[in-house]
């Protein structure tokens, strides 16, 4: 089915230039003179792969018709990242690549699989907007030394590595934007 242009869309997923992209990011443009335009970045849903691609006011888009279900991320043996379906438990193995924050997940966590209706082939992993980790790893924090925005490297439970402020510490849980990896919040127990 063929979409414009003005119904472009975060998460839209559509075929271009023998492959299927995800849009990640958009912004309609109309400047003063000369045509509107649209900006995007679309990710390669196939190789993971991002591009900047602009696409003329009323361009038509070939896209690519998904369903979202429900899955929970089983292990991540190295190569494959497995996943079960929550309502009638199969289990699917996806490539790193198909994952948008794969540092941040952790074993049972409930995630959104977009599949390609056409061959049922998944095709990416959303993530909740942001996760509750444990900290593991961290230098620690000097009393007193909180009157700047500085923060420190800390390790979580999943292995990733996120910028903390000083005053967290090994133990402490937080909450962590999946769209950018970054820290937010201190999640009292």
């Amino acid at each position: 089915m063929a979409v414009t242009t003005s119904d472009i869309r975060n998460g839209l997923c559509l075929r271009y230039n023998n492959d299927i992209y995800k849009i990640v990011e958009f912004l309609h443009v109309k400047p003063g003179k000369g045509p509107a335009f649209v900006r995007t970045k679309l990710k390669s849903v196939t190789t993971g792969k991002v591009l900047d691609n602009t696409f003329s006011a009323g361009h038509k888009l070939d896209d690519v018709r998904v369903e979202t279900h429900k899955f929970q991320f089983l292990y991540n043996d190295g190569e494959y990242y497995h996943f079960m379906n929550t309502e009638d438990y199969t289990q699917i193995q996806l490539v790193e690549a198909a994952l948008d924050s794969p540092g941040l997940m952790k074993e049972g966590e409930v995630v959104t699989v977009m599949i390609n209706t056409e061959d049922n082939m998944p095709l990416s992993v959303e993530m909740p907007a942001s996760v509750i980790l444990e900290v593991t790893a961290t230098e620690p924090g000097v009393k007193g030394n909180t009157a700047t925005n500085a923060t420190k490297p800390a390790t979580v439970e999943t292995g990733a590595i996120v910028n903390v402020p000083l005053f967290i510490n090994e133990g402490d849980k937080i909450k962590v934007e999946t769209e950018k990896g970054t820290y937010k919040e201190r999640v009292k127990e």
